[in-house]
């Protein structure tokens, strides 16, 4: 999921240039384009939705490659029938203005003069989140870097022939008239003399079919663009917005013409209208922007509305049901990012039936693997220990990204630094972890811990006080963010030099580490940074000229090994590190050699018997950080609670956080590294709910006979003033009294020390 935080003058809907000019504010209208409002105000529909998109990256070339990377629109406009009716009124596809100092995912190739993403030279892991089915490579697939936020490759299955190379994004007009002449002999085969065609109409096809291919030409060329790098992605991105919403407004006002002339079909419509809705999806992974991530979502839930696909089950093209499918699993990654479970619910339901569907209809080799994304997807949706239940028993769904209260405000007095998280590499390794697609439930966490909830202008600009004013609410911004799934080392190895290099001055990057841990193999004589393991960050053996090595000389170190060494070149500038790893106290042995403000949270090494059967469901230290609550009634023994209870629980629990802020901030002896980043939200609500699990941990009755094994940190926390504080206890102890769980507490353990 992927944007800028701490940027100076940054702004998620910033300034940007597209083809030399500027593109417009989101609510603001650019020469040619019409914006969300503006079509609203202009179309008036029966219906009164809003069109959407999902499914592959072409539209109506069934052997044109499905790109499913990074891109992005805006939208207005509205989506017509071919049957004859018209929908209501719907978004067209405007180029969204690129943020001001955001931190893409994008290129370092695809600058302004170009005529397309580069090529040659050595070329970046790809990395795009698309759900891109490809059965083919699934078995070399833990090889390569993979994010589901713009920088690794999500995996379904894929049928269907070869695709074709990208090509260029400008091709001469002549390219196009074969086809369009093709398409105009096969409705005069029909009915009718090519010479009774109207020089307009015919003249209509052209345009149309030549706007159609040199948009799916620039569509597939978003794939060689870099996934790491500046924002030279963002030219090629707007010649793509300009290209859709000439093609979206083009069909909309020759309707008529592409249906009687072309045979224009409704899942092509929706085949268009699901670019638009990937390329919001893909620039929201390449700013964390979650306004775009609700764009993509009105698009994708309007294909839905509108069955657009409909028909396709009607066609014998098994390629044109598999495009269903995947917009389907598509629609369910944004769901699941915006905590629509019960949208997801009913798209598993319908999906599962289409793929009972399609593996009855075709002979096919991909039913297995549509079958594990269902799979997949039911384990993910299930992975929170707890449930939160309404008075009918309805489930509650709980968002876990900042909120406006979430974070404990600075009061006067604090003295903190200014830095502020900028960048968040968040890694996954778990092999036996749930997850969908190539995303773990721990990076999915993490991910969230990083993103404020949606901001609704509307909403904010009725609050007392805000009438009088005409500016607009501050557009605060989430971190840049970096999801790599199984990275080599040398994959993850650029990204942290990437992020490293356009780090701004005062801004902080973080890495978050969910991986398996690598133990050294011996005894050392030396104590060095790289004598005490490590986390594995890809659990494939080495590869040598195509052929696994599997036998190792025990004298080597694995490879794909983070040491606490390799992380050293970067604490030049503010870093902060989470290890939730079995090795994580392999890092408290790091060493702060250039005197810049470090920090390491570091994980549990082990956990109780009866705690590690969940394993799957993600970790508990990831939880703690993600869902403190959640967390502390899961070590409890709770599996279900009443909203009312949750919601009591929750506001102790913010007391308890700006408790443990005065703590952190009045202590005397603790490293001023903590307080350098106490001043950034996202970091200040993390170390806080660290301290909260760790003193938790300290007093569960469960953990103290079985592993004594608690989170530690780098540098260490003053225990007496921070975890072990009993002002501290006595609060902990209070929330397990409003639980009535008390009793799997200790009621005093600053004796046991």
């Amino acid at each position: 999921m992927a944007g800028g935080a701490g940027r100076k003058g940054g702004s998620g809907a910033g300034e940007g240039r597209c083809r030399g000019r500027t593109p417009p504010e989101p609510g603001q209208s650019a020469a040619g384009v019409l914006t969300l409002a503006e079509v609203r105000h202009s179309y008036t529909g029966s219906d009164g939705d809003v069109m959407a998109g999902g499914a592959r990256a072409d539209a109506a070339a069934p052997r044109s490659r499905d790109s499913g990377r990074g891109r992005a629109v805006r939208a207005g406009g509205r989506a017509g029938r071919t049957d004859g009716q018209t929908d209501g009124p719907v978004s067209l596809p405007a180029a969204p203005p690129p943020p001001l100092g955001a931190r893409p995912i994008g290129a370092h190739g695809g600058g302004a003069g170009r005529r397309g993403p580069a090529r040659g030279g050595s070329r970046a892991p790809r990395t795009s989140a698309a759900l891109r089915p490809r059965p083919d490579r699934d078995r070399d697939r833990d090889r390569r870097v993979r994010t589901v936020s713009g920088t690794a490759r999500q995996r379904l299955p894929r049928s269907g022939p070869a695709s074709r190379a990208p090509g260029r994004a400008e091709e001469p007009r002549r390219a196009w008239e074969p086809r369009t002449e093709l398409a105009l002999k096969e409705t005069m085969s029909s009915g009718g003399a090519e010479d009774d065609i109207p020089q307009a109409e015919r003249k209509t096809v052209t345009d149309f079919c030549y706007l159609l291919d040199k948009s799916k030409q620039l569509f597939n060329g978003l794939r060689d663009l870099p996934q790491y790098g500046q924002k030279q992605w963002q030219s090629y991105f707007g010649r793509t917005f300009d290209v859709y919403t000439k093609l979206w407004k083009f069909q909309q006002q020759h309707r008529q013409v592409l249906d009687n002339r072309y045979g224009l079909k409704r899942w092509q419509i929706g085949e268009i209208a699901s670019k638009i809705g990937q390329l919001y999806y893909h620039y929201y992974l390449r700013t964390s922007e979650t306004s775009y991530l609700n764009e993509a979502f009105s698009f994708y839930s309007a294909i839905r509305q509108r069955s657009y696909y409909s028909q396709v089950n009607k066609e014998d093209r098994p390629e044109l049901v598999v495009k269903k499918l995947r917009y389907y699993a598509r629609f369910i990654v944004v769901c699941l990012l915006l905590n629509k479970m019960d949208v997801v619910k009913d798209l598993v339901k319908e999906l599962s039936d289409e793929i009972e569907d399609y593996t009855h209809r075709f002979n096919t080799e991909d039913q297995v693997e549509w079958n594990l994304v269902l799979q997949e997807v039911a384990a993910f949706i299930e992975a929170d220990p707890v449930m939160v239940l309404n008075d009918d028993n309805t489930i509650v769904i709980t968002s876990n990204r900042l909120s406006e209260t979430g974070a404990p405000l600075l009061e006067q007095g604090m003295i903190v630094g200014q830095l502020a998280l900028a960048d968040a590499l968040i890694i996954g390794n778990c092999n036996n972890q749930v997850k969908f697609s190539e995303l773990t439930i721990d990076m999915f966490r993490m991910l969230q811990a990083l993103e404020r909830e949606p901001m609704n202008l509307a909403s904010q600009m009725n609050k007392p006080g805000m009438q009088e004013s005409t500016e607009k609410p501050a557009r605060r911004e989430n971190p840049h963010k970096y999801l790599l799934y199984k990275p080599t080392f040398s994959q993850l190895y650029t990204f942290l030099a990437a992020s490293f290099k356009e780090l701004p001055a005062n801004s902080v990057l973080l890495i978050y580490l969910s991986a398996t841990g690598v133990f050294p193999s011996g005894r050392s004589d030396s104590e060095g940074p790289y004598d005490f393991g490590g986390v594995l960050t890809n659990s494939n053996r080495d590869i040598i000229n195509g052929d696994a090595l599997h036998k190792r000389n025990q004298a080597y170190k694995e490879m794909h090994c983070l040491h606490p060494g390799d992380l050293y070149p970067f604490t030049r500038k503010p870093l902060f590190i989470i290890v939730d790893s079995s090795n994580s106290v392999a890092y408290k042995n790091f060493t702060n050699l250039f005197g810049q403000p470090l920090v390491c949270l570091l994980s549990p090494t082990a956990y109780p018997k009866a705690l590690q059967d969940q394993s799957q469901r993600g970790s508990l230290f990831t939880l703690f950080l993600n869902n403190p609550l959640m967390a502390f009634l899961f070590v409890s023994g709770l599996s279900s609670m009443r909203r009312g209870l949750w919601e009591k629980c929750q506001d102790y629990l913010r007391k308890i956080n700006r408790d443990i802020a005065q703590l952190l901030t009045h202590s005397r002896s603790i490293d001023q590294s903590f307080l350098q980043f106490f001043g950034d939200e996202f970091l200040r609500l993390l170390l806080t709910r660290f301290i909260f699990c760790s003193a938790t941990m300290r007093m569960h009755k469960i953990f103290r006979q079985e592993t004594r094994n608690y989170p530690e940190s780098y540098p260490q926390l003053p225990r007496d003033e921070t975890v072990e504080n009993p002002h501290l206890q006595k609060h902990i102890l209070e929330l397990a009294s409003i639980l009535d769980v008390r009793n799997v507490f200790l009621e005093n353990t600053l004796d046991d020390y």
